[in-house]
């Protein structure tokens, strides 16, 4: 994509070619994850297991050059920026779909792990290890003029030994230098700063701009929640809670929080932007207060998530072949008898879409 600051549109879509993943070699095994936009697969690439996300094309002209965009946009930044904290980025191919070929981190989501430990909470020095993974990743993006705008536990991804966090997810992701330029595409309300969906303090025909402090914010509510292990803003809706943070600046409490810790969640989630710190401040004062509480190994729940899928058959319904995903071929496809279509990953295709 090249190591400038610049972002290509759908139509100027191009990728180095140590980045370009060969259809022919992916194998697709079962899904491990769904959004609005793009279905997760486990599956093999060049034998090395990987997650597969396969992003929907959409159905009107205006939607599939939004999509298609946003799958560029995600790509160039997966392919510039690498971090032992980022989902490691693997390659892409945008015919005959979308894909997005990453490591395959076998820990699940944030969201799914704090749930499991309902109504426990984590031990406080693990959950000050998770933030400081969390603000060492956002630390990387801003320092490449990357902010993330949809930081929250669903795009939080643990290692199989629970021991480490990595952030993923960069659809909504931009280069901060375009922000004036850019619309606040709906990310999740709870977590996000006001500031990307509040338009009423605008004067009439101002540009909408936010700068990478957004991140600061949604990092604040991050952490409350991996200290308390409970949804923010709670018994509220999401827009329920957005309307409570923007216009009566209303928080989750810190009150039952540690001094020092207090501190660094109310000044993240300050309504001021320019009053919030970025991340190389957050990650010292983290360090520090850590020093203060943790023992010499963190007591971390022993479980280790297993595949079940980690070696997959050859005859799985998921067995490569996308390029018989182009439209010629399914045509000719669809007319020849069943024994001679292709078994793989056109098939799967057609079954999960």
């Amino acid at each position: 994509m090249g190591s400038g600051n610049v972002f290509f549109s759908a139509q100027e879509f191009s990728l180095d070619d140590k980045w370009l993943v060969d259809p022919k070699l992916l194998f697709v095994g079962p899904k491990i994850g769904e959004s609005s936009h793009a279905k997760v697969y486990e599956g093999k690439y060049k034998n090395q297991n990987v997650a597969i996300k396969l992003v929907r094309r959409g159905e009107t002209p205006e939607e599939i050059a939004r999509r298609e965009a946003r799958f560029a946009r995600e790509v160039a930044m997966l392919s510039r920026v690498q971090h032992k904290n980022l989902v490691k980025f693997i390659g892409a191919c945008k015919e005959p779909m979308m894909v997005i070929v990453t490591e395959l981190l076998l820990g699940g989501t944030l969201r799914k792990y704090l749930l499991n430990m309902r109504p426990r909470r984590l031990d406080l020095p693990v959950a000050i290890g998770f933030a400081l993974d969390i603000a060492r990743a956002m630390e990387c993006l801003h320092s490449h003029g990357i902010i993330h705008r949809d930081l929250k536990p669903e795009n939080l991804i643990l290692t199989a030994d629970h021991r480490t966090v990595k952030l993923a997810d960069f659809g909504l992701a931009r280069e901060e230098s375009l922000t004036e330029m850019m619309t606040a595409e709906t990310g999740t309300y709870r977590w996000m700063a006001p500031e990307l969906y509040s338009t009423v303090t605008l004067r009439h025909g101002e540009k909408k701009h936010y700068n990478h402090k957004v991140d600061a914010y949604s990092f604040a509510i991050v952490l409350w929640e991996l200290i308390h292990n409970k949804l923010p803003f709670e018994g509220m809706s999401n827009l329920q809670a957005a309307y409570a943070a923007a216009f009566k600046n209303v928080r989750p409490s810190a009150d039952d929080l540690p001094e020092d810790l207090a501190s660094i969640v109310t000044s993240c989630w300050q309504e001021d932007p320019n009053s919030r710190p970025n991340f190389t401040q957050i990650i010292q004062t983290l360090l520090n207060y850590l020093s203060t509480i943790s023992p010499p190994e963190p007591a971390i729940p022993p479980q280790i998530m297993t595949s079940k899928n980690a070696i997959l058959p050859p005859e799985s319904p998921g067995t490569s072949s996308l390029m018989t995903a182009s439209r010629d071929r399914s045509r000719e496809t669809r007319n020849a008898p069943m024994e001679d279509k292709p078994r793989g990953f056109f098939f799967c295709f057609k079954q999960c879409y």
